[in-house]
């Protein structure tokens, strides 16, 4: 066994960022930075989002897992074997998420039952599930990214996209809840609508950062 200077500072680079990464992800750093605005709506509302968080985190929560097998097969591998890899991938998490998604949008009321009887929190749960539960793939892909990413020895961009999600999400939930109309189903829009902008980011940064073909 032989100490390796330029290893070990590979993997603690590698482990530091994507530990913060993943921090800054599953502490639920977004939900906590909109918690203010989404008390302000009362209760039922603070009650229903309470709710189908556990739902909705619980739902999408296996998809991390395909980002996981994501970042070891590309870091495992090389060339056009990776985009073949990615390929499968995306189809995998295209069909995974759009069973869970199905399952959640479809059996809403009665999974909120399991955690309140107020029938306004029920609902208003409901239109929150509904919205969010029919982006799930958004989020899928997003997970590809990281995974992918940190894979490339890139981990700095996972954290880019983290924090740009999430960064997104906050101000569009202040900015859209803000609308007399909308209120707090804007909140609820935001989070898809950041997943979204930060798949495109991850497109970008993929297209930039792409493996290069090889014979």
């Amino acid at each position: 066994m032989v100490y390796d200077q330029a290893i070990s500072k590979s993997i603690l680079s590698l482990a530091g960022l994507t530990a913060l990464q993943q921090s800054i992800m599953n502490l639920g750093m977004g939900i906590l930075m909109v918690q203010g605005r989404i008390n302000s709506f009362g209760v039922n509302v603070m009650a229903a989002f309470s709710s189908a968080v556990k739902i909705d985190t619980l739902a999408y929560s296996p998809v991390q897992d395909f980002g996981n097998a994501c970042s070891t097969f590309v870091a495992q591998n090389y060339g056009d074997r990776i985009k073949q890899g990615n390929r499968q991938a995306s189809w995998w998490i295209l069909a995974f998420c759009l069973v869970i998604s199905s399952l959640v949008v479809f059996w809403a009321k009665p999974l909120l039952a399991l955690f309140s009887g107020d029938p306004e929190v029920i609902q208003i749960g409901i239109g929150y599930l509904r919205i969010e539960g029919s982006f799930y793939v958004l989020i899928g892909f997003l997970f590809m990214f990281y995974g992918y990413f940190r894979a490339i020895d890139e981990p700095m961009i996972s954290v880019v996209l983290t924090i740009f999600s999430l960064g997104t999400r906050v101000l569009l939930a202040y900015l859209l809840s803000a609308v007399p109309s909308i209120g707090y189903i804007g909140i609820w829009a935001s989070i898809p609508i950041g997943w979204a902008l930060a798949d495109l980011a991850g497109l970008y940064y993929l297209h930039k950062k792409a493996v290069k073909p090889t014979n």
